[in-house]
């Protein structure tokens, strides 16, 4: 039988550096694990490319018609316990970068000291506690499903700041309650030289509640976000005076707050799970306001584990502007101004809103490996593109698509 998430996170092989025995590894500073997912997705959308993160560069459709980059990815971790209250981790990933690579890079790299069995501090690279399965997102082996259902994580697509975050539990009879803390910055770059997107004063607090099988987690970020890639486009917008200056500084992001609350609870006895998560994202600029949530559920029957899904996103302030005003314009920059106006309404409309509806099977063939298979069908709502990059000549924005993704998940 398969366990909940939070066992199967625990279930990696641990292997000692330098090969230590089992009667040394009681001794061993230093463990090493590993994880990765092999998969193939399929896009029925030809005109553009299916990716599952904003910072891929393509995926699956146009480019390939069958693209092993959107989910596949490999990493280790070595933690070191220097004493029982002084340990370090560092997690590297090797998966499709901004800049179609698999160069590895470092996603987690810390240091945490134990206070007392209740409450911790590390300072480094940290994983952001934002939703249910933040802690594993990148392992497959511990999602039920292929991939997190992207309405809701592409809400905050950042996976780890750099900084300094804190940890306190405590019980109250059969309920442990922990509090987590953290402070810190954030660069990621971006593909197709669209710059990078940069969190500074990135702060947050998140609840987390376990009690037997039901956990439930509230969420709570800040920060001051810079879009690199809107930068040029509103910089064309001051040149055409008052009015365009007004209109990059309601919609650019350069330093611009931004705020995430978002909650989730799971339920899983052991033969059976639901668990469903809720976040909107409040950003003063073109990226608005967009709310999503989703509801999964599954039965386990012996090895296998079937599956469904059901998750919807939209945006809840404007997805048009009338931009510019052409009519008091000279001839000569009438044809610029549209251009700038046609740009700045396919940002604002580019996630009005979408749902998906997802069925799968999880097969745990063996130990610490399973496989599973996927089928999505997303709908659109307006101009809405989603997760749509690379779009072609004669691609229409909205309408819907379908994805099959075949993967195989392991741990070591």
């Amino acid at each position: 039988m398969v366990t909940k998430p939070k066992a199967l996170a625990l279930a990696a092989v641990t292997l000692y550096v330098g090969g230590a025995s089992a009667d040394a590894a009681d001794t061993s500073i230093f463990s090493l694990s590993s994880f990765g997912t092999v998969g193939i997705v399929h896009s029925s959308e030809k005109k553009a490319d299916f990716t599952s993160s904003i910072f891929k560069p393509n995926g699956a459709g146009h480019s390939r018609n069958w693209s092993a980059d959107v989910d596949s990815l490999i990493g280790a971790q070595l933690t070191a316990t220097f004493t029982p209250q002084l340990s370090a981790v560092v997690q590297v990933i090797s998966e499709q970068r901004y800049d179609n690579s698999y160069r590895p890079f470092v996603e987690w790299a810390n240091i945490k000291y134990q206070f007392t069995p209740d409450f911790n501090v590390r300072v480094g690279r940290t994983v952001l506690p934002t939703f249910l399965v933040s802690d594993t997102r990148k392992v497959g082996y511990t999602l039920p499903w292929v991939r997190a259902p992207m309405e809701v994580y592409s809400l905050m697509p950042i996976s780890n700041s750099d900084g300094i975050d804190g940890s306190y539990r405590f019980r109250v009879d059969e309920i442990t309650n922990t509090v987590q803390a953290h402070y810190g910055q954030t660069d990621s770059r971006q593909p197709d030289g669209a710059g990078k997107a940069l969190t500074r004063n990135f702060w947050g607090i998140t609840n987390t509640t376990e009690f037997d099988v039901l956990t439930a987690r509230i969420t709570y970020m800040k920060a001051d976000l810079t879009l690199e890639q809107f930068n040029s486009l509103f910089d064309t917008f001051r040149e055409f005076g008052p009015e365009g200056i007004a209109l990059a500084d309601r919609y650019d992001s350069n330093d611009t707050p931004v705020e995430f609350i978002g909650v989730g609870a799971s339920h899983d006895p052991g033969d059976w799970f639901v668990m469903g998560e809720w976040g909107r994202l409040d950003s003063r600029s073109g990226l608005g306001r967009t709310s999503a949530w989703y509801i999964s559920g599954g039965y386990r029957i012996e090895a296998f584990t079937p599956y469904i899904t059901y998750a919807r996103s939209r945006t809840e302030t404007e997805v048009s502007s009338p931009g510019l005003t052409l009519s008091a314009l000279p001839p000569a920059l009438a044809g610029t101004a549209a251009e700038l106006n046609g740009a700045l309404n396919s940002v604002l409309g580019s996630n009005e809103g979408q749902q998906t509806f997802s069925l799968g099977m999880r097969w745990d063939f063996t130990k610490n490996m399973d496989a599973k298979v996927q089928f999505d069908h997303t709908r659109f709502k307006g101009n809405s593109v989603g997760p749509l990059i690379n779009p072609q000549p004669g691609f229409t924005s909205g309408g819907s698509f379908n994805v099959i993704s075949l993967a195989v998940d392991f741990v070591f």
